[in-house]
């Protein structure tokens, strides 16, 4: 499809407790490219294959979670474009200057239903990804560091107001749904996945608590199968508890394990999934089969509801 507003998640900023903790983990742990710190102390990460400066930013805070979320747009033009639907549709936006994080040229934030603060974005310094852009190897010695990702793939965030955070970034920012699971009043949502592009979902919403603006998890992508099985012999090699999985999800069709990062942070290294197309009828989950829905093999909604931060 043509991708003329927003393009893909951009970054997400998250909140840790021990910066220097934090940062041997998404270094070394995860495996990711460490590629500044800012006046303020907030440090700036991206994946091997990534190709812009930042996709993760870690603040030192009293307490884990997410600041904000961003999504990088098409050009200067769409992001003014976006800014008016958005105001259009009833948001009060504002613009944060050029500078402000690392590399990033000016945003456009807002609130969405949920309590979450979401940035659009449309430029970030090109860095590349260690490779030249004429005759370039397939990967680099950085990609089997850690457990390596490919690139930060979609969010899940938590909160109350699902239905109006889905309706508002399927009217206004050119999002639709792919995939839903029904609670148990088999009318509203537990968890709505939504995508901007062809990816299975680039952001998804999960009814979990009442209170707002809470993170379930960040979704790192791995190449395959046997990479996620990686990722999880490598929260093994470093004393750390796996979550859930590695596993699959009945939502998506890929193949996941969860760990958490220092602070509480929930990762998840993600694998596949199908290709959808706007035209496509969503996929329903009914609530007896939300387990398998959401955690395949476990068939349990039990662990979702664990540890939002």
């Amino acid at each position: 499809m043509a991708m003329t507003g927003v393009l893909r998640p951009g970054h997400v900023q998250l909140r840790v407790m021990d910066m220097a903790e934090a940062m041997a983990f998404y270094k070394d742990v995860l495996g990711l490219v460490h590629t500044g710190t800012d006046d303020s102390g907030r440090a700036y990460f991206k994946t091997w294959d990534e190709r812009d400066h930042s996709s993760v930013i870690l603040r030192q805070a009293d307490r884990a979670g997410l600041d904000h979320v961003a999504f990088k747009v098409r050009d200067a033009a769409a992001l003014d474009t976006l800014e008016s639907a958005l105001r259009a549709y009833g948001v009060v936006t504002e613009r944060i200057p050029a500078g402000e994080l690392l590399e990033t040229g000016e945003r456009v934030r807002f609130q969405i239903p949920t309590g979450h603060l979401v940035d659009l974005y449309a430029r970030k310094t090109d860095v590349g990804n260690g490779m030249p852009y004429v005759n370039p190897a397939p990967w680099t010695a950085q990609s089997e560091h850690g457990m390596g990702p490919l690139r930060m793939d979609h969010l899940a965030l938590a909160g109350p107001n699902v239905a109006d955070a889905v309706k508002l970034f399927e009217e206004a920012l050119d999002f639709y749904v792919t995939e839903r699971v029904l609670a148990g009043d088999g009318v509203s949502d537990l968890g709505v996945f939504l995508t901007c592009g062809n990816k299975v979902h680039d952001i998804a919403f999960v009814a979990l608590t009442a209170e707002p603006g809470k993170l379930h998890h960040v979704a790192f992508l791995q190449e395959s199968w046997e990479r996620v099985l990686r990722c999880a012999d490598i929260f093994g090699m470093n004393e750390q508890a796996v979550d859930m999985g590695p596993t699959r999800h009945g939502v998506s069709r890929g193949t996941t394990v969860y760990g958490f990062d220092p602070s509480g942070n929930r990762i998840e290294n993600f694998c596949g999934g199908y290709m959808p197309y706007p035209d496509y009828r969503p996929i329903t989950w009914t609530f007896d089969q939300a387990g398998a829905g959401l955690l395949y093999h476990y068939r349990t909604l039990a662990k979702l509801s664990d540890a939002l931060t």
